[in-house]
């Protein structure tokens, strides 16, 4: 599993090279494999969506909606799973996972390689930074919080080539560690995670990438949109972009110069990662394990880079554009070159599946669902709903919809909705959540949405009672899943008696 941070969906050439990035390796994996155009995320930032790809689970049930935060040593991860069947384990990169007081999936893999903190959950300490620190490349790191501040500051929202050496840039630790890690032992099959963090900010690519892309390249076509319709959190952000100081200005720079340098380094963090995911594939068939791997290529979730005017991907739940994710499967013998499947699917869906497809029992707490119908090409109609969630507001699409809703308490008693045809509008220019001729469709929206959240959530038991799984001095004892609630086939979704008292 190949997992990028805030990767754009449509920021690859195969998705029709709108913007003019450069991506020939995810592209030839698109071509080998299949690529979901209506993928999903769970959540608009690293930490909940994370949580939800390796648990399963909705965020609703997780309960994960923030960065970082307490470790829930019951929830269940993919990695346990296929450890527990016999898989060596590991994951290398940026994870962001619940690390507090020890990181939530450290005793479940065989080598816990987050780049940017200790098994423990200490920040600033990891085994890439002490190779950094080794090699005397500490403060010229380029992909997190570099102290000494050789970019312009910490995290810089302006652009810039980097200083560090590029075999020693984070995504090539990541990838190295994770072929030594598989030439280790090839008795054994393996399951593996490679966390990238471009082309997350801040924006410092390789000078080579950043050469690819000319200085004047043109910027995203809705930069300049003024905010019509969105609602005040977004129109906040939309100002903010414009009023920002960046590092890297020269006298007489205007908005847009600042904003070219951004996008122009976005593109090229996007080709610097693209060329790190060709590594891995080649090193895959250099060493015979191309037609015995599944492969997956995907994103914790998408963001702007000045698409719409705004900067990163705050108010991520407001647009498609960060709601939207890649996602590539490469399932030998079942999935056909090239195939492009429309139907919707999301993130939570991918551990179930790699679970159906290695026979690895478990998951029994997922709500995920097994998509092996779809990468077979039996199916190509996916799910009714994708969901994304925060705390409060919530974004759903289905069919050509998507529509975002907000409690109305959230701005003190207003009504900003979004609706947005999809086909018509994918650019999501104009909100149609308060025309009178979409009341019906809104209305829709709310039902389903309302139905998503009655029929997804995890309860601990239900009425009838779930089967008796035995009895020892006339105590009756009841099936509980690891995360404390019923197990899967006792939930209401899956019970055979759907209309019987309780349910």
């Amino acid at each position: 599993m190949i997992l990028a941070d805030q990767h754009h969906a449509g920021l690859m050439g195969c998705a029709g090279d709108r913007y003019g990035v450069q991506t020939p390796n995810i592209d030839g994996l698109a071509a080998d494999g299949m690529r979901f155009t209506n993928a999903y995320c769970q959540n608009p930032i690293c930490t909940p969506s994370r949580v939800s790809i390796l648990s399963g689970q909705y965020c609703q049930n997780h309960g994960y909606y923030g960065l970082s935060g307490p470790a829930k040593p019951e929830l269940p991860n993919m990695f346990r799973h296929f450890k527990a069947a016999g898989y060596r384990t590991a994951a290398y990169g940026k994870l962001h996972l619940p690390e507090s007081p020890r990181n939530w999936i450290a005793d479940d893999v065989d080598y816990f390689g987050d780049s940017y903190e200790s098994a423990d959950g200490e920040r600033g300490k990891s085994d890439y930074l002490d190779e950094l620190t080794s090699l005397g490349l500490r403060d010229l790191e380029d992909s997190w919080r570099n102290f000494a501040e050789p970019y312009g500051s910490s995290l810089p929202a302006d652009a810039c080539p980097s200083k560090l050496p590029y075999e020693h840039t984070m995504e090539r630790w990541a990838a190295r560690k994770a072929t030594e890690f598989i030439e280790e032992d090839r008795s054994k099959p393996f399951c593996i995670q490679i966390a990238l963090q471009r082309p997350h900010h801040p924006l410092i690519p390789q000078q080579e990438y950043w050469d690819m892309y000319p200085h004047d390249l043109p910027l995203p076509p809705t930069i300049d949109r003024e905010p019509v319709g969105r609602p005040l959190h977004f129109q906040e952000m939309w100002k903010n972009f414009r009023e920002m100081e960046w590092e890297h200005a020269q006298p007489g720079d205007t908005f847009h110069d600042g904003a070219r340098r951004a996008w122009r380094g976005t593109l090229a963090c996007v080709t610097q990662m693209d060329d790190v995911v060709g590594r891995l594939l080649a090193f895959l068939l250099e060493h015979d394990l191309e037609d015995d791997t599944i492969v997956i290529y995907g994103s914790d979730h998408g963001a702007y880079h000045g698409i719409h005017g705004i900067s990163e991907k705050a108010p991520g739940i407001c647009s498609d554009a960060v709601c939207r994710v890649p996602m590539i499967w490469k399932v030998p013998g079942m999935t056909n070159a090239g195939e492009v499947n429309v139907g919707l699917v999301e993130n939570i869906d991918m551990a179930p599946t790699l679970a159906s497809l290695c026979g690895v029992e478990g998951f029994e707490t997922a709500d995920g669902a097994d998509i092996t119908p779809q990468l077979s090409g039996a199916n190509t109609s996916g799910k009714d709903v994708a969901v994304t969630e925060n705390p409060w507001s919530k974004a759903i699409r289905w069919d050509r919809w998507r529509y975002v809703h907000y409690p109305e308490a959230l701005f003190d008693g207003g009504n900003y909705d979004e609706l947005y045809d999809i086909e018509a509008d994918p650019d999501e220019l104009t909100n149609l959540a308060q025309d009178a001729a979409y009341q019906t469709v809104v209305l829709e929206a709310r039902g389903k949405l309302l139905d998503w959240t009655s029929a997804t959530r995890r309860l601990v038991n239900t009425h009838p009672a779930v089967k008796l799984s035995g009895e020892m001095m006339g105590k009756s004892t009841y099936p509980l899943s690891s995360d404390g609630s019923a197990p899967r086939d006792a939930q209401p979704r899956h019970r055979e008696f759907k209309l019987k008292n309780y349910l």
